[in-house]
Formats: structure tokens, sequence, C-alpha cells
């Protein structure tokens, strides 16, 4: 079982990254659910039309009160997912981090892409703390 404090958040944080001209658009939310981090995916899929990927991750409680927690590499390599899990888990939050990335022509490779996924997910958190 996983257990983690009460650190939800609240609002919408967002941020944007550029690697090697890929563009990476990250935002934190507020979710209850997983359906809530579907909504907010589909919402970025209209909004970023030549995003190729959607990668997200969501922590939170389920009716029961038990911890939940996802992810979806949405078919990039890295398991930028998981990257953007650790995230939430390193600052105990309870919600959503998604992170969507325009290809700008540069393949970054597995380790790349695992950084700039972070490096987005972390200025989206950031934005919260400021």
């Amino acid at each position: 079982m996983v257990l983690f404090g009460e650190m939800r958040v609240t609002g919408v944080f967002d941020a944007k990254v550029v690697v090697e001209r890929s563009r990476f658009f990250a935002v934190l939310f507020a979710a209850a659910s997983e359906d809530d981090v579907l909504a907010m995916v589909k919402a970025k899929r209209s909004e970023h039309r030549k995003a190729n990927h959607h990668c997200w991750a969501f922590r939170g409680k389920d009716a029961s009160g038990r911890a939940v927690e996802r992810s979806k590499d949405d078919g990039e390599v890295g398991h930028p997912g998981r990257v953007l899990l650790e995230l939430l888990r390193k600052d105990d939050l309870e919600g959503g981090l998604l992170v969507s990335r325009v290809f700008g022509g540069v393949k970054l490779g597995v380790g790349g892409v695992s950084r700039a996924f972070r490096e987005a997910g972390a200025e989206a958190i950031a934005t919260r703390r400021s």
C-alpha cells in the first residue's frame, strides 16, 4: 500500500520547456480521479494539436481512501509517465501532471527524453511554489 500526505494540488500551473527544438508543455493540476486526468489530456490534445505524445501521472485516493497512482507514456520512449509520477511522489503531491511534446525534428534518445519530461514537469511544480 502506498501512503502519502494531504498535499493536494489546487489550481492549474503551466510551464514550457524547449529542448533541441522540441517543445514540452507541462501542466500540474487538481485531479480527484483518473477521469479528471483523462479530461485534461483531451483538452490538451485539442490545444496542442501538433503534439505527438501526452504523457501523464496521477496520485490521489479512491472512494475508500486508499492511495492510487497511475501513469501513462502514450507511446513515448524512456517511460516519461513514470518520471512524472516520481516528481509527484518527491513533492508528496496529490493531483495530475501532464506533459505534451511537440517534436522538433531532433531525436533526443531515451535519456534525453526522460530528462526533458522531468525538466518540464519540475518547472510546472516550481510555478506552484512561487
